[in-house]
């Protein structure tokens, strides 16, 4: 094959590997799926029940959906107040709603740091897309670490490279409230740092597991016009396979995501899906207490046990390392001998981030992971 095949594809593309879902290779069934931090429960029967109607009597498969998104943009805006008690302080027009938050993600970088004009600053370990969309952009990642103690941002770092990064600046600060995969909320110290973040900088807090955590920023938006939460509909809403995010911000900041986006971005089956959702949040939401019970339930298991160190977790997913009396274990293996049994869990941080699924499921996956750790 010629030497200029491909020659017309950018050349640090080469150097990037492809996301790849845990799901390859051969595994047994049931496959207990503790990798993706997505809800272990489906959809209440009678709502799957009320979509196959609306999507036989409303969906019309050879048009576009709604591509201005305002009836579910105003069901947002409506369960983001109620959700943290403000008085109708976000409105339509402080909502953009994505494929997923991946898209806003990258409608985010997209419109802060192309052209050779920003950077991106996150702490790592965190959520990993926000690199992986910043590379295949081009734009530069700036990485800072967490202390080892309790995962909070070492933020006399942070301060150091928002001071002396310029060529490019950082544009976007991104943070996870909690942190994925680490579990852990900002403190007070961290959220005064990104009070403090000066006005030329967008300051991203992720927001997807809020129904676990029940910690928001919520309220600080219209106090900091820099400011932007991003929350989902795949975690706590069990709509993963319906891939619908959202961001709250500014309208003027609003306004620049709705440019950047692509148009009929959101299948209107996934519309009607997340409007069903939150009009039926009393038959969905119960779950996010089970789910609590059994992070609980799993954390005080797995601390017992002398060979891994864990840490309490206000997400839907619990993380932990292997102690240091046992280096000689390889993660990688602990992986995959565990897919082979039936239970898939993420590496990812230098660590071990296990999602916390059904009673049985848990169970299970104790038990292999006993196995695996004595073996």
């Amino acid at each position: 094959m010629s030497n200029e095949f491909l020659s017309f594809i950018r050349s640090d593309l080469a150097n990037l590997v492809a996301y790849q879902p845990n799901l390859s290779g051969e595994v047994v069934q049931p496959l207990d799926r503790l990798d993706a931090n997505e809800s272990p429960f489906d959809l209440p029967l009678e709502l799957k029940e009320k979509l196959a109607n609306i999507y036989e009597q409303e969906i019309k498969t050879n048009r576009y959906p709604n591509g201005n998104h305002l009836q579910l943009k105003k069901a947002i805006a409506s369960y983001v107040n109620k959700s943290a008690n403000l008085n109708n302080i976000i409105f339509w027009d402080n909502i953009s709603v994505g494929n997923g938050s991946d898209e806003l993600i990258r409608s985010i970088i997209m419109g802060t740091c192309l052209g050779g004009e920003g950077s991106i600053l996150v702490a790592d370990p965190t959520f990993s897309m926000y690199q992986i969309i910043a590379e295949t952009l081009a734009i530069p990642v700036i990485k800072i670490n967490r202390l080892k103690s309790d995962f909070s941002i070492n933020l006399e770092s942070a301060n150091k490279q928002l001071n002396n990064i310029n060529n490019p600046p950082i544009r976007v600060v991104f943070v996870v409230h909690p942190n994925s995969p680490t579990g852990n909320c900002l403190n007070k110290a961290e959220i005064n740092w990104l009070r403090d973040i000066p006005q030329n900088v967008l300051v991203v807090i992720d927001e997807a597991y809020f129904e676990f955590s029940k910690h928001t920023l919520i309220s600080e938006l219209k106090e900091h016009s820099n400011w932007l939460i991003l929350r989902t509909f795949s975690k706590a809403f069990r709509l993963a396979t319906h891939r619908v995010g959202y961001a709250i911000a500014s309208p003027e900041i609003i306004t620049v995501l709705e440019k950047i986006r692509l148009p009929y971005n959101l299948p209107g089956f996934s519309q009607y899906a997340a409007q069903l959702a939150l009009e039926n949040e009393d038959l969905i939401l119960p779950s996010v207490n089970k789910i609590i019970r059994e992070r609980e339930r799993l954390y005080n298991i797995l601390k017992q046990d002398s060979r891994l160190k864990v840490w309490q977790s206000d997400a839907n997913f619990i993380y932990l390392q292997l102690a240091q009396n046992c280096t000689s274990l390889k993660l990688n293996q602990i992986i995959q001998n565990l897919k082979q049994e039936g239970t898939l869990i993420r590496h990812t941080g230098g660590g071990l981030r296990i999602t916390i699924g059904t009673e049985a499921e848990n169970n299970r996956l104790i038990e292999r992971l006993t196995k695996q750790l004595t073996a």
